[in-house]
């Protein structure tokens, strides 16, 4: 393989994960193609929470000055009881986190973060973006991609150092492996709004709930999660419930009384709300077992959701990809000599990890559906838990640091 073979990246998915490892391994001096399958970029679903861990990274790949702009700095997480609308607990955050956490706590829609990524992307002459492209085979050894783009799906074949499935929870690259591992639905379904703050949802909303803040309601039946995007201009409302599968994809057909069911007996006041804020779009909650492996061929690596796809309830999934692809570029880059090497050295890092930001997700899901004795232990431990104690409990999550691989910065 000639030299610049040897320093070509493929990704697959020009979403969160791709854009965030094409700019990973162009700051380490590889030259980087990614395709995309869609012809044009967009961003699926609506708001992104990014705790420190995730925006320390992006301001070292320079990402996060363009997107401060259209960001919220959210003053702290609140959790409240969805019948009475009391306060349950409250996480300090805005200059708190960043005090703490060494970066800031952001809220924003997912579209701000994708133009954001895309305009780092712009300014960096190694990194190519092939909308309306895909990869459809791959021949292992000297990792021979065959690509097909455009109407008249052309073919063509290159040859590159590491493919990276960055393509999501449905990836297609996992089969390129020979690997079998499909998708779960996980039982449940994630329902999401958006609604301008001067709206009569934004005031409906604003009157139950700290409109500078990430505010959860919590109820046996269901949970939602609301803050302000878009420089505050609008507010991200996500509401999660069991359901029926539907068709997979991130928004689908799914009948809104589920939703309206979900919330009975709840606050008149938010039931209210969830009235104003429809339409509703639902897209089900899909996982990726991730004891399945992640470097499933040789030079050929998965990150973020075609990986380890988790549910949403730490909201860690996006925090999660953008760890993987700083991470991934470090190991590689430190190593270029012993790919094999290097993709399993970082593989076996980063299990530990996402495993157990995995199971905070998992206890937070109980936590907020928590019903009779369970729901009255969990207020009684948050109501002994003081604000700063309950910070403290996410140091080992928002305060992680890559390890010293080469990485960037």
């Amino acid at each position: 393989m000639d030299d610049t073979r040897s320093r070509q990246v493929f990704i697959a998915g020009a979403g969160v994960a791709g854009l965030s490892v094409a700019i990973a391994f162009a700051e380490h001096g590889y030259v980087v193609n990614v395709f995309e399958q869609a012809q044009h970029l967009e961003a699926a679903g609506a708001g992104i929470q990014l705790s420190p861990n995730a925006t320390r990274i992006l301001r070292q790949l320079g990402v996060l000055d363009h997107l401060l702009p259209a960001a919220v700095r959210p003053d702290a997480v609140v959790l409240r009881d969805a019948t009475t609308l009391r306060e349950l607990a409250r996480v300090p955050l805005g200059q708190a986190a960043e005090a703490r956490w060494g970066a800031p706590y952001l809220v924003a829609h997912r579209a701000d973060l994708q133009s954001a990524l895309m305009a780092r992307v712009t300014g960096m002459p190694d990194i190519r973006v092939n909308p309306g492209a895909q990869v459809s085979s791959v021949a292992p050894g000297s990792l021979v991609v065959t690509m097909r783009a455009g109407v008249g799906r052309k073919i063509v074949d290159t040859e590159g150092f590491l493919l990276v499935g960055a393509d999501g929870v449905w990836s297609a690259v996992r089969r390129f492996g020979g690997t079998t591992a499909q998708s779960r639905f996980s039982g449940e379904l994630a329902w999401r709004a958006t609604i301008p703050a001067d709206s009569v949802a934004g005031t409906a909303f604003a009157a139950i709930g700290a409109t500078d803040c990430v505010t959860t309601f919590l109820h046996s039946g269901f949970h939602m999660v609301a803050y302000p995007v878009s420089n505050g201009a609008a507010f991200n409302l996500a509401a999660f419930t069991k359901g029926e599968r539907i068709a997979e994809g991130w928004s689908g057909n799914a009948d809104a009384k589920i939703l309206a069911s979900a919330t009975h007996r709840t606050s008149p006041a938010l039931m209210r709300l969830v009235e104003l804020a429809g339409p509703w779009t639902a897209w089900p909650i899909h996982t990726v077992d991730p004891k399945q492996p992640w470097t499933v061929q040789d030079g050929i690596a998965l990150i973020g959701d075609a990986a380890h796809a988790m549910t949403p309830f730490a909201a860690q999934g996006a925090a999660m990809a953008i760890e993987d692809a700083v991470t991934l570029a470090g190991f590689v880059a430190a190593s270029p000599a012993d790919r094999l090497g290097a993709l399993a050295s970082w593989e076996q890092s980063r299990r530990p990890r996402v495993a157990q930001a995995a199971r905070r997700g998992a206890v937070n899901r109980l936590a907020w559906h928590a019903a009779g004795p369970l729901a009255l232990a969990r207020n009684l431990f948050l109501k002994m838990r003081p604000p700063e104690k309950l910070a403290a409990d996410l140091d080992w999550l928002y305060g992680w640091r890559a390890p010293d691989t080469g990485e960037i910065g």
